[in-house]
């Protein structure tokens, strides 16, 4: 699979993410002859072959630069081509830590979509795990089988990705060549109460089933939650992420006594220009009283002697231009600065238990 294994240069063929700029990632295969073109001008692939992932690219006029970066299931949920809305990776971290997903894991994935999910979970079940991914819609359905096998995820091409085209809450999720059984669900559905019904036959006879319930309303919620107890499931619970955005930055080092005479060179300042105004004030009353006085005057304006500058501490002539971040001439340290805006809601997420003992039960009640 493309997003499970690290290399340390680009080759002839590989699929990478261009970084743009911070927001702006997009993905690239890489052919020889080829070249990508955006704002800041041409970037031959031949010249990204053999480069190292995460090394600056310039343009060929070089007006700009772009990064390569080796994929992996978050960057590509940043840079995919969006069919549908996705689940990004605040969710995807905790859907996975409360349905205990690990290599080995089998999963049921119903709502395809873009295959953001569908990328995370084939990475983090393994070659050991086997992810069963169900698309209704065709188009759909067609666009993410090339690229899972573009991207090395299905099992015809030894991954471990079975995409199936069909619409699971009418259909169910039967798969005739063997007997599905898995440990883990997940419903990325408009209606997953119609679905879950069908999941009975599906889970684990040796021990617990998790699922989780992917929507973005309210009322989708509660008549989920209603079929998820109708169907014997335990241990029902709702979570909203919310979260906010962490970046490294440095911040310049100011010393107390850097502090201090700037503060008195401000003052200096601010006494010369007290001392001109005084100045020209003095000069405009004195041509005033002439004119009143019937005394001749000139035409020139008024000029003000101007004193020489006063001398600034070498220190201070930096204080007047734009430091870059990081610049050596100046102490840095590093801290962590927070987003000031909280993101939230993309969907509310529902999540359950089924438990072997549910299933005696049930035995036992048709008998």
């Amino acid at each position: 699979m493309v997003f499970s294994k690290y290399k340390e240069f680009v080759e002839d063929g590989d699929l990478v993410v261009a970084w743009i700029g911070r927001n702006k990632l997009l993905p690239l295969k890489i052919e020889d002859g080829q070249t990508f073109h955006n704002q800041y001008g041409a970037f031959p692939h031949s010249e990204m072959i053999g480069k190292r992932y995460g090394q600056q690219i310039s343009s060929s006029a070089k007006q700009g630069f772009i990064y390569l970066l080796q994929p992996t299931p978050e960057l590509w949920t940043l840079a995919l081509p969006h069919r549908t809305q996705i689940v990004y990776t605040p969710d995807i971290s905790i859907i996975f830590e409360k349905l205990r997903i690990v290599h080995g894991t089998r999963v049921i994935e119903a709502g395809t979509g873009s295959a953001s999910m569908s990328h995370a979970l084939s990475r983090t079940v393994g070659p050991s795990g086997k992810l069963y991914s169900y698309e209704y819609h065709a188009s759909r359905y067609e666009t993410a089988l090339q690229e899972f096998r573009d991207h090395n995820m299905l099992d015809e091409v030894n991954g471990n990705t079975r995409l199936t085209h069909r619409d699971v809450c009418k259909d169910g999720f039967e798969i005739a060549e063997s007997s599905l059984e898995v440990d883990a669900i997940f419903l990325d559905l408009p209606a997953p109460w119609e679905a879950i019904p069908h999941l009975i036959k599906h889970v684990n006879r040796n021990g617990s089933t998790r699922i989780c319930c992917f929507s973005p309303c309210m009322e989708q919620i509660q008549r989920s939650a209603t079929a998820l107890q109708a169907s014997g499931w335990c241990d029902i619970e709702m979570l909203e992420v919310s979260y906010k955005q962490w970046a490294a930055r440095k911040t310049r080092v100011i010393r107390v006594d850097d502090s201090i005479e700037r503060l008195k060179e401000v003052k200096r300042h601010r006494t010369e220009g007290f001392e001109r105004r005084k100045e020209r004030q003095r000069l405009e009353k004195e041509l005033a009283e002439s004119a009143e006085n019937g005394e001749e005057t000139t035409d020139s304006p008024i000029s003000v002697p101007s004193e020489p500058p006063s001398k600034a501490p070498a220190t201070t002539e930096r204080n007047h231009k734009r430091i870059r971040e990081g610049d050596e001439d100046y102490e840095w340290t590093d801290v962590a600065r927070i987003d000031s805006n909280l993101k939230n809601h993309t969907s509310y997420l529902l999540f359950a238990v089924h438990l072997p003992s549910q299933l005696d039960n049930e035995s036992e009640s048709t008998e």
